[in-house]
């Protein structure tokens, strides 16, 4: 067991002053098996500690669960850190941002009415209070005092960017506490006065997110808190990507100029991020500053290690400069090969308009239900519309796509990203189906935790729709919707298609989706993403302990049109364009 403590100037490690050099590694967006691959490769890159947030809505999808299996095992991968000689960093949030779907929060919280967001109130405190306590379980016997490997836990998540409720986060600290967590505590702020003045609590320590100019930051840091070490806890060495937008890269050498003179100021430093991993399944958060923005599935973030796990020049760069402050191994990972290349067909098609009680279980409704009340993230909606030639339908708030069918032929889309809310309708008789697709919750600002769906009255020029039958697709089935033995002729909507891969050995797979167009893939029944031809991203990674030498299967819901239905695996990841 070791004492570690916060001294005047330095981290303290059995008295002795220690420089914490980390980088953030988030074990669920890293598949198990590829764990320990990255925390060596972070130990051979030079750094001691590995940093990681934990997402409250991946433990607790459902209020009262919390889940540790597989990608949550916490406690295994904090684990696998002491076993390389490494030490830890947690940030148990509530919330963490992170580009995560809901910043981390569970939507379920905010179906209880009058429920605060990150403030005191007593209902989120209430939940708040009963995940941390499941999470803090984990980490208590981990910690460095205790002789685990935890350093350090952090209170909240750049509060000072939000809020302002020093009681709220004064009881989140109290509740780390009661929860038996000895090591010391820590805040994270960008270093701009009034949100260190917000997000801060006398008596823990303030730390810094920036990417830059780390004197003037530093110096900014220390006039709100003139004693203690000095650390930047997010130093952003690459950026996330939207979908429609460019792949976003910094200049290796100027983020390692900026590494540099953070560590010649004497600082500690956690590098956000070390390795992005991937948003898998439906995890990946948006922004919206008055345009709705979804990530996509990659966060590779240009970090040091790319989404696939492989060294970047910016890993080399960052190692000499670590090698200048601290003792970094000889040894250095080897370079990736390339990754073996197929090229399979797409066949026995099953469309959700052709028989939609096979995808899931109908539920009938006298007005257009959210998404959150039922509980999905993709709902067909249907109803029967009677009303004079041509008609307008408007809905009140288009959360995030809906794709209109008239008598099952497609009429148009509707898409938040470009503040659609009416489409004319060709005629006002006939079978109206809207299939709703959430294609992530803002991860960032005022708009956490709104309700997704079509939010307001649905209408038909004048009239309020009503007597909705609504289909909750069950998408983690959809890999066994052959299971019943039927397929359909090619036609409209949203359709799954499936293929079988013969491969030699396990190896790390990159499937290219260019030439399709938006939807979901899975890999022998684990759901890679996300995918949309709008880009940046044009490969959906596929991890090596997924992949079984002999048969796989690989599953693909396409919303859009499947123009091509062939699936093809590449060398290499394609992150796509840096400038559009």
């Amino acid at each position: 067991m070791s004492d570690f403590v916060i001294g005047e100037s330095d981290f303290l490690l059995d008295g002795r002053p220690f420089r914490i050099l980390s980088g953030a590694l988030h074990y669920f967006r890293v598949h198990p098996g590829s764990w320990a691959d990255r925390i060596e490769k972070a130990r051979l890159m030079g750094l001691n500690t590995i940093e990681t947030y934990v997402p409250w809505n991946a433990h607790s999808p459902r209020r009262g669960v919390f889940d540790t299996e597989g990608m949550l095992d916490l406690q295994e991968f904090l684990r696998l850190v002491a076993e390389a000689g490494l030490y830890a960093i947690v940030r148990p949030g509530p919330y963490i941002c992170a580009e995560w779907d809901n910043g981390g929060l569970p939507a379920w919280l905010f179906s209880q009415p009058g429920v605060g967001v990150r403030r005191y109130e007593k209902q989120f405190m209430t939940a708040v209070e009963e995940y941390l306590h499941n999470v803090l379980s984990i980490v208590r016997p981990l910690q460095i005092d205790q002789g685990g490997p935890v350093l350090l836990v952090q209170v909240e998540n750049e509060y000072g960017a939000f809020g302002d409720d020093q009681v709220y986060l004064k009881s989140v600290a109290e509740i780390i506490r009661a929860a038996g967590i000895t090591v010391p505590l820590v805040t994270v702020d960008q270093p701009v006065g009034n949100m260190l003045a917000a997000g801060g609590l006398d008596g823990v320590l303030r730390t810094g997110s920036f990417g830059s100019r780390a004197t003037e930051r530093f110096a900014t840091l220390r006039a709100h808190q003139p004693t203690g070490p000095l650390m930047c806890m997010e130093f952003w060495d690459g950026w996330f990507d939207h979908w429609g937008g460019p792949h976003h890269t910094t200049s290796v050498e100027e983020a390692a100029a900026e590494l540099d003179a953070l560590l010649a100021s004497g600082a500690s430093v956690n590098i956000y991020m070390f390795h992005g991993g991937t948003n898998f399944g439906l995890t990946s958060g948006a922004n919206d500053k008055g345009v709705y923005r979804p990530t996509i599935t990659s966060y590779d973030y240009d970090a040091p290690l790319d989404e696939a796990g492989n060294p970047t020049p910016k890993y080399d760069a960052f190692r000499e400069v670590i090698a200048r402050y601290a003792p970094v191994p000889d040894e250095r990972p080897a370079p990736a090969a390339p990754a073996p290349t197929y090229s399979v067909t797409l066949e026995e098609p099953i469309r959700l308009l052709a028989n939609p009680g096979h995808w899931g279980a109908w539920s009938d409704h006298a007005s257009m239900p959210t998404l959150d009340e039922l509980d999905a993230r993709l709902v067909l909606f249907r109803t029967d519309i009677d009303v004079e030639g041509p008609a307008l339908l408007t809905v009140g708030d288009v959360r995030d796509r809906a794709m209109v069918f008239l008598d099952g032929h497609p009429v148009g889309v509707l898409d938040r990203e470009q503040h659609d809310n009416a489409i004319m309708l060709p005629r006002g008789r006939g079978r109206l189906e809207l299939v709703v697709e959430d294609q992530g919750r803002v991860n960032y600002g005022p708009r956490i935790g709104e309700p997704k769906g079509l939010i307001g009255s649905v209408r038909l020029g004048s009239q309020v729709l009503s007597n909705w039958s609504a289909c909750t697709i069950d998408l983690d089935a959809v890999p066994g919707l052959w299971a019943a033995g039927s397929t359909d002729a090619l036609g409209v909507g949203p359709t799954a298609w499936r293929a079988s891969l013969e491969v030699e050995r396990s190896a790390d797979l990159f499937l290219h989706t260019e030439t399709w167009g938006k939807g979901i893939a899975w890999f022998n029944g684990f759901c890679l993403g996300r995918y949309w031809r709008r880009g940046p991203q044009a490969t959906l990674f596929v991890p090596g302990p997924l992949v079984r030498p002999g048969l796989n299967e690989l599953v693909v819901l396409e919303l859009d049109v499947l123009a091509d239905p062939t699936a093809r695996f590449g060398p290499r990841l394609s992150l796509g364009p840096v400038e559009l």
